[in-house]
């Protein structure tokens, strides 16, 4: 009898606490985003996003906001020597919740620690050759991000990137759209959508532009779009992001489609930024 109590009472705490833990996230969430948010990190993002000044006195808010919540939820990491410091975390920060700008995605929900090298840096990757033949090589990474809980920028590529805001390439916008598309477990270029109609559109307009810069490329044509993106559906999704976000005005006008259903999924404009 007193087992039998003993299992009860665990499973009314089991599904108590699966009920009111998203409560209480939230409830964290909006205090955060309450909290008065500091000028030096504000002086940061101005000196560091160009974007910002664009951005209507809302979205600059709402950006504060998210980078709040952010900075509570993630750890970085230094890696090779590098010290961590508040620049760095509010940088990856603002340019990362632009991509949360209207309420897409849950803060990256199974982002955890985002560790920062100084600059470029090599990994060993195992690659199959042949049938029997596999060959270990070194290779240069910028950043990357894992389906677990983990994702790796270079700090280098970082500046770089925001101070040359619009040149289509940006490390962070890059890796954290490949979080949204991991958040489901698997990294295939489609994240997760709002309701299950919006999926077949999304592969219909996706696979268009994908195969158009795939012919585009094989032809030696000029693209908006970064011909990385032809890598896979995934790695596409996440070039097609960065172009989105940095050069709204051409990836509109050369893929109307794409840059509509980008719109619709990210809630954003940022052809009205400029």
């Amino acid at each position: 009898m007193i087992e039998t109590l003993t299992i009860i009472i665990a499973i009314a705490f089991i599904i108590t606490g699966i009920f009111i833990h998203p409560i209480l996230i939230k409830k964290r969430r909006r205090h955060y985003k309450q909290l008065p948010f500091p000028i030096l990190w504000n002086a940061v993002i101005e000196n560091n996003l160009p974007i910002y000044y664009c951005l209507s006195k809302g979205d600059r808010q709402r950006l504060q906001g998210h980078i709040q919540v952010f900075l509570a939820e993630k750890q970085f990491i230094g890696c090779n020597g590098l010290l961590v410091t508040e620049e760095m975390k509010i940088t990856i920060a603002a340019v990362a919740c632009l991509l949360l700008l209207n309420e897409r995605g849950e803060y990256f929900l199974r982002l955890r620690t985002i560790f920062i090298y100084p600059r470029t840096y090599f990994v060993n990757e195992i690659a199959k050759t042949g049938s029997y033949i596999v060959e270990e090589k070194r290779v240069a990474r910028l950043g990357e991000s894992w389906t677990n809980d983990q994702l790796v920028l270079s700090w280098e590529q970082v500046q770089y990137d925001t101070r040359n805001w619009q040149d289509g390439r940006n490390i962070v916008l890059h890796e954290f759209a490949h979080q949204l598309d991991q958040e489901d477990g698997e990294a295939e270029g489609v994240p997760i959508l709002p309701r299950k109609l919006d999926y077949p559109i999304w592969m219909q307009v996706m696979t268009a532009a994908y195969q158009q810069l795939c012919h585009d490329v094989q032809r030696g044509r000029k693209t908006v779009i970064d011909s990385y993106g032809t890598t896979n559906p995934a790695e596409f999704f996440a070039v097609a992001t960065e172009t989105f976000f940095e050069k709204p005005h051409q990836l509109q006008k050369q893929h109307s489609a794409l840059y509509k259903l980008l719109q619709s999924y990210y809630q954003l404009d940022p052809v009205q930024w400029v």
